[in-house]
């Protein structure tokens, strides 16, 4: 059962206390009655603070739900201020790949495998530059291995060119030599020729 509204419950105490009733009419009735308005009364006071205490909570908690709310957007400006300046130093980021010589796209199609330039690798700048990138990686590793070989060769040419040219240098002692000793030789065979020619035992015997 609803219980009347406090203006009415006021209204009859307030005639009560005015003394509206008639004067042949039970104190004690009167009293009764008061003490129901009275009851009434309090009733709806502890309604009302019942009430007040659930706004208070209830505007309590809505307070709470927005202090939060304002907390977790305050931590969303910040982290959006945040990436703004990552993404502001990412593009003034001076790669290492804007100083070297790479080769041009048109180029990167013509020599990589089809599956590094097809049409949704070339209509995305990004992806693109990440193909190009680990492409020229490939292109200088095979490179640096085709110098290495290269330069493995040269020492062992080099290697060998210094031995051909000890051998020759050998050689062209040894024959020096023989050189030398032919000549002495010669000089000596000159040297015993005219002795011989001169010997008695090669005296021609008179006829």
């Amino acid at each position: 059962m609803q219980s009347p509204p406090a203006d009415s419950v006021i209204d009859g105490l307030r005639q009560l206390a005015i003394d509206t009733f008639p004067i042949d009419d039970d104190p004690a009735t009167i009293h009764i009655r008061a003490g129901a308005l009275f009851a009434r009364l309090k009733a709806l006071n502890r309604d009302a603070n019942a009430a007040a205490r659930a706004h208070k909570q209830i505007t309590a908690d809505a307070r709470h739900d927005m202090d939060q709310t304002h907390l977790r957007l305050q931590n969303l400006l910040y982290e959006k201020r945040h990436l703004e300046r990552e993404i502001d130093k990412c593009r003034q980021f001076a790669s290492v790949y804007q100083d070297i010589q790479m080769y041009s796209v048109e180029q990167f199609i013509e020599l990589s495998p089809p599956e590094a330039h097809t049409e949704d690798v070339l209509s995305d700048e990004h992806q693109l530059m990440l193909n190009r990138l680990g492409f020229e990686l490939v292109e200088r590793q095979r490179l640096d291995r085709k110098v290495k070989e290269l330069a493995q060769e040269k020492e062992e040419l080099l290697k060998t060119s210094k031995v051909q040219a000890a051998t020759m240098e050998s050689v062209k002692v040894q024959i020096e030599a023989l050189l030398k000793t032919a000549s002495e030789i010669g000089k000596k065979v000159e040297e015993l020729v005219p002795a011989v020619a001169n010997s008695p035992h090669m005296t021609p015997n008179p006829s």
